[in-house]
């Protein structure tokens, strides 16, 4: 197979050995070769072999060794797997592998330890000492978002330990060279991969195997997508596995685009890099075949191009070894520089065009100093499907200059006028610097150091260069807070282009949230617990000279104890130090002054926090939302707000609180400042509303835990009645579907075995001339007529001792005897109950014609049955046996208006001597197969016998006993 310089990967080797080795050289190859069907399907023993044989009739090399290789697997999680690989000292003088890049620096060091050579294709750092210096795949990856200019990426990798861990060091490297890339997003499972759609960029790399040789998930979330409209939206998709193999894009269709339009579709914002090479993977393989050299039948379709990567690495690896050895021992390694060693891996950016891949960018091979050559358009271009997404500045991508503006703006560089300047280069990563990252020298040393406020910004140096450090004056003040009602700052986190604040959790959420849960009941002393630790919080703040500035219900927390805790005190201050603008949505601005909106003031100020307290207070009275009884929308409130008159203010009613509580919100929301109270003033007043009742924390947390007490009891009586009733609409509803006696054994979970019942007898009818009516019908109006009839004939039949067993179209199907026994009443009652049906069906009338009278015509047969629950999704009570058949029969060659039934049926009528008349006829009925027993079958002439039910003579007093019987 002509050599597919493959090893854009290779993360290689090979270091000191001793001189002299044993006749048979071991090569052990690590991967996951269960984890995952790109590697399963890799056939790695079979590549291998392959590669030793075409060294083997290499002519210019003569035969040096014995090459033993030996399969490794690489376990799916990586912490077994670094387990396991310090047991694997010993297998090989030279290990290929392991293909997790978390693994690498471990394989690294243990194979220094070991003296052995170490080859993969898997490794982002060539920075390790027994590795030599080619470029690996991360850094051909940057070189292509170099290219596009795409720094904002975002990275979602398969739910599988092997790929999370890919994302995650592939994450890291592109953060080392100065990319702004996000937390990696895991897919949760095949039905649920919507969550990219939480990036806030356009380009995003793929952890996961093509589907392209196979992969499901990537299947699932490039449909996904599609569905999404983020193909539409501009969304490019790269795949990283692509990059650790060629993709065989050379005259090969892909069955997986042909045989989906919306696959095909969704891959056209598929961005493919790939190693390039000048024959497919699947010719070479199957040429391979044809020559006996791969003596496997499986089809090359279903080979993985991972195949070719190994075979590469054994090749080249092995070759190395024999060119040592022929130059007398030493150092052997593995080059990466000359031309036709196989290392210098051209790659090629593929666009897809319908089911095919085309080449549109070709990337130059990679160099013995681990730089990577640009890239270069081919005649074709790259079509992007819904437009091409932005660019970012460039300075993402140079050594020399540091950007800021991430998922949140970095405000330490915002806030820089001057000169922060220094090279990305040595893992110079850390934004959140210490005393030890930074040398403090001779301001002196500057004349313009010297004209400089060097309280605020001073001259320093870091990582050898000088850097401006430009001081936040809050800091100290915001971190030397402590107070009960104050959540604590515990750090700033910066990194990823993500600015934010580390705070105490608080397990209950905001006040909004508690406030807005209707199943916690708040009394006023619970109340009036919390707006107490606000005030308390607020005074404390004000006291050391800091007003909020954001006071709002939302940023006031509430821990497990029911303790308030105000949050994000000093941020105005830090936002106005770097010259950061506060959010105007209008919804936010609610609870802001009517002075501050009008002329905004750095930090807010003591009478605006008054005011904010003010709109809290009417929240946690009414537990509504601001102004929430004011039909107007929030951007008109603010605008009455900066322009009165008249005042818009909240209103409440009187008897929701206190009337000093009321009392003292008027003041705090008054319109002149001046005239608004301090919080001192606030507490001592807020302090005597309860009228000498204390509202402290213990007593507030134990009228909590008895009203919550109270409540959860109201709340499971409530729900127990709720689950009472459904319970037995529930029950109702399985008592009409199924036999009471069925529905009561499923209940208790035990199985229903059929069941053979003896005496029965079964009923039939159907409508005469039911096509020509649904014919000349809307199908609405064949609905209603048969509603209409079969309601009817439920409430006939709930009178009589019968069973509805069925209906099907205009069929209806009732037994007796059957699940209940009743003796020999199963004849009289369905007797009794088809001459109601006849009497009622007279009257009956069809709603959209009411001309045309309904016909039915009616089968009776006695005999035996059996009966048994079919099914377990929406399970049915059903009947089998020839007396079912012969009763269908009898009302398929029935008469209008008449009741057919069968000698047997006519016999028990008979025998219970209740003065029922029949008629006589002769009908060629359809005779069911005879039983395969001693039984003789039924004469021909026994069978043709059948009888219509014209009357039932029976006198008052035998029908009340009639009925007495049924009833005991």
């Amino acid at each position: 197979m002509q050599i597919l310089q493959l090893l854009l990967l290779l993360c290689l080797w090979f270091l000191c050995v001793t001189d002299v080795w044993s006749a048979t050289f071991k090569l052990a190859l690590i991967g996951p070769w269960s984890c995952d069907p790109m590697f399963s399907r890799a056939m790695p023993t079979a590549a291998a072999n392959l590669a030793l044989s075409r060294l083997r009739s290499d002519g210019s090399l003569s035969r040096g060794y014995w090459y033993d290789v030996k399969l490794l697997d690489e376990d799916c999680s990586v912490s077994k797997a670094l387990t396991e690989l310090g047991e694997m000292e010993g297998y090989g003088h030279a290990y290929i592998g392991p293909f997790n890049p978390a693994l690498c620096h471990a394989a690294s060091l243990l194979t220094q330890h070991w003296e052995a050579g170490l080859a993969s294709p898997g490794c982002l750092d060539s920075d390790w000492a027994n590795l030599p210096p080619i470029t690996p795949p991360s850094r051909v990856l940057f070189t292509v978002l170099r290219f596009f200019r795409w720094a904002h990426v975002g990275i979602i990798s398969a739910p599988s330990n092997l790929w999370e861990s890919t994302g995650q060091e592939v994450a890291s490297v592109l953060r080392s060279l100065g990319l702004p890339i996000g937390p990696v997003v895991t897919m949760e499972t095949k039905n649920n991969v919507k969550p990219v759609s939480i990036f806030s960029v356009l380009v995003v790399i793929m952890c996961m195997s093509s589907v392209l040789i196979g992969g499901e998930d990537q299947r699932e979330l490039l449909l996904a997508a599609l569905e999404m409209g983020m193909v539409s939206d501009g969304y490019i998709f790269i795949p990283y596995d692509a990059l650790l193999y060629a993709m065989p894009y050379q005259d090969a269709v892909f069955p997986q685009l042909t045989n989906s339009t919306q696959l095909r579709h969704a891959y056209s914002s598929v961005l493919t890099v790939t190693m390039a090479s000048d024959q497919s993977f699947y010719e070479a393989f199957r040429q391979a075949q044809m020559s006996r050299e791969i003596r496997s039948a499986v089809s090359a379709m279903e080979v993985s191009p991972v195949f070719g990567t190994i075979f590469n690495m054994v090749y080249f690896v092995a070759k190395a070894v024999e060119e040592r050895r022929q130059a007398g021992g030493g150092h052997w390694v593995l080059y990466g520089g000359r031309e036709g060693r196989g290392l210098q891996a051209r790659y090629v950016v593929l666009n897809s065009d319908g089911d095919r891949l085309v080449p549109t960018h070709s990337l130059a091979p990679t160099h013995t100093d681990g730089t990577v050559g640009g890239l270069r358009p081919l005649s074709r271009s790259f079509i992007f499907p819904g437009g091409k997404p932005p660019t970012d500045s460039f300075c993402w991508f140079s050594p020399e200059e540091t950007c800021s503006g991430g998922e949140f703006t970095d405000l330490q560089h915002r806030g820089n006028s001057l000169f922060l300047k220094y090279k990305r280069a040595a893992n110079v990563t850390k934004l959140i610097l210490t005393l030890d990252d930074i040398v403090f020298i001779d301001t002196q040393v500057s004349r313009k150091v010297r004209n400089c406020d060097i309280t605020q910004v001073t001259l320093r140096i870091l990582e050898g260069d000088w850097v401006w450090l430009k001081k936040i004056p809050v800091g100290k003040t915001m971190t030397a807070m402590r107070h009960e009602n104050l959540n604590l700052y515990l750090g700033l986190f910066l990194d990823s282009g993500i600015f934010a604040l580390v705070v105490e959790h608080c397990p209950r959420g905001s006040l909004s949230d508690l406030l807005s849960d209707s199943n916690m009941r708040l009394d006023w002393m619970f109340k009036s617990s919390l707006l107490m630790d606000l005030i308390k919080g607020m005074k404390y703040l004000h006291l050391r000279g800091l007003s909020h500035g954001r006071l709002k219900s939302t940023n006031c927390l509430v821990d497990g104890r029911f303790v308030l805790k105000i949050t994000d005190y000093g941020l105005p201050m830090i936002l106005h130090s770097q010259s950061l603008s506060l959010p105007d949505d209008p919804q936010e601005l609610l609870w802001t002054a009517p002075e501050l909106l009008r002329n905004p003031v750095r930090g807010g100020s003591f009478a605006g926090d008054v005011f904010s307290f003010s709109i809290i207070i009417q929240e946690v009275i009414s537990r509504t939302l601001p102004y929430a009884m004011m039909d107007m929308p929030a951007h008109e409130i603010v605008e009455r707000l900066k322009q009165p008159p008249p005042l818009c203010r909240p209103v409440v009613s009187v008897d929701e609180a206190p009337a000093e509580c009321l009392s003292l919100m008027n003041e705090c929301w008054n319109e002149d400042p001046s005239k608004r109270p301090s919080f001192d003033d606030v507490f001592k007043q807020f302090r005597g509303i309860n009228r000498g009742k204390r509202a402290n924390i213990i007593d507030s947390m134990l009228r909590m835990l008895e009203q919550y007490s109270s409540n959860l009891e109201d709340l499971i009586r409530e729900r127990t009645d709720e689950l009472e009733v459904e319970r037995n609409k529930t029950e109702k509803l399985v008592g009409q579907l199924l036999p009471k006696s069925v529905a009561q054994a499923l209940k208790k979970g035990k199985p229903v075995q059929p069941e053979h019942y003896s005496d029965s007898t079964l009923y039939f009818s159907d409508i005469v001339g039911f096509t020509t009516i649904s014919a000349l019908s809307e199908p609405i109006e064949v609905v209603d007529l048969l509603n209409d009839l079969y309601t009817m004939f439920d409430a006939i039949i709930a009178s009589h001792d019968v069973y509805k067993v069925e209906t099907i179209g205009d069929a209806y199907m009732v037994a007796s005897g059957v699940p209940n026994r009743n003796g020999t009443r199963h004849a009289a009652e369905v007797a009794n109950m088809s001459l109601d049906i006849l009497h009622s069906i007279g009257a009956f009338k069809i709603k959209h014609m009411p001309e045309i009278k309904v016909k039915i015509r009616i089968g009776l047969h006695s005999g035996p049955v059996v009966a048994g629950v079919v099914g377990l999704t929406m399970p049915r009570y059903c009947l089998f046996g020839d007396t079912v058949t012969t009763a269908s029969h009898m009302e398929a060659t029935g008469l209008p208006y008449r009741i057919h039934i069968s000698l047997s049926t006519v016999k028990v009528l008979t025998s219970l001597k209740l003065g029922y008349h029949f008629d006589t006829r002769k009908a060629q009925v359809r005779s069911p197969a005879p039983p395969a027993s001693p039984v003789p079958p039924v004469s021909p002439a026994a069978a043709s016998d059948f009888h219509y039910i014209t009357d039932l003579n029976v006198s008052v007093t035998e029908k009340n006993s009639l009925t007495e019987e049924r009833e005991r």
